[in-house]
């Protein structure tokens, strides 16, 4: 079972290429349950929200919808204040968590976040807190791409994320690395100019065209027969240009 869907949903830009243009803020969500069956939430990295944000947004989709939600900035970034991260963020996820369609928390470490026995110990005491939701992590230095890594990661029940970015010094290229039964990928886009440099523009500001993501079509059927759900997510929002990208996906693999 493959579940495409983008990085957010809810983003004015969108509006004239991915939503209409007259719809409203408070009737994205609606829209975009008609176009895919599973969404990130990336909000919660910035601000973990009061329960009844998730209660709506449950109310607005059936059974068997499917959310990820990011984990907060404090388990990523900060790094602590962990352990009350994560259970204010459980806390709020009740809604989601009581209809069984939170499908698990996502933690994207950052560039500085870099193999090491410590680290190693800090990912399984995030799993820890958990308790049964699936912890996918994603890191973004290459110091990751190791055997010991895949190891741990099987051995502890977290789920691999492979990525799709700009080919730069130190960060991760196509794999097609499953860790868990469950398959994950994320689509960043490929803008180098501004990867580093966000002062020139959105990190994300970039658009795929059909052979970029044709690249990724052998990987995709290989990583599915490994695994009973594979996730794929575009993060490329700016613009519109993730639920675009997306939908191409989705055509692509139908017509596979």
């Amino acid at each position: 079972m493959i579940k495409i869907g983008t990085s957010g949903y809810r983003f004015k830009d969108w509006k004239g290429n991915f939503y209409p243009l007259e719809c409203p803020d408070t009737k994205m969500f609606d829209f975009y349950t008609g176009q895919f069956d599973t969404v990130e939430i990336n909000s919660t990295y910035y601000q973990i929200p009061n329960f009844m944000v998730f209660h709506h947004l449950s109310n607005k989709c059936d059974e068997n919808y499917e959310f990820i939600v990011k984990a907060n900035q404090e388990t990523t970034h900060k790094r602590y204040k962990n352990k009350e991260s994560i259970l204010a963020l459980k806390d709020a996820l009740r809604p989601l968590t009581d209809t069984g369609k939170l499908k698990g928390i996502l933690a994207q470490f950052p560039y500085s976040f870099r193999f090491h026995p410590k680290n190693l110990d800090y990912l399984k005491s995030t799993k820890d807190y958990l308790g049964t939701t699936p912890l996918i992590v994603e890191f973004r230095h290459d110091s990751w791409l190791k055997e010991e890594t895949y190891s741990f990661l099987k051995n502890n029940e977290i789920i691999y994320t492979c990525v799709d970015e700009p080919g730069l010094n130190n960060l991760l290229p196509k794999q097609d690395i499953v860790t868990s039964r469950t398959g994950y990928i994320r689509f960043h886009g490929r803008n180098r100019t501004n990867w580093y440099d966000t002062s020139k523009g959105d990190r994300y500001d970039y658009q795929y065209n059909e052979k970029e993501l044709l690249e990724w079509l052998q990987i995709i059927k290989g990583m599915e027969q490994k695994t009973d759900k594979l996730y794929i997510f575009f993060n490329n929002c700016h613009h519109g240009s993730a639920p675009l990208n997306a939908q191409m996906m989705k055509k692509m693999l139908e017509l596979k």
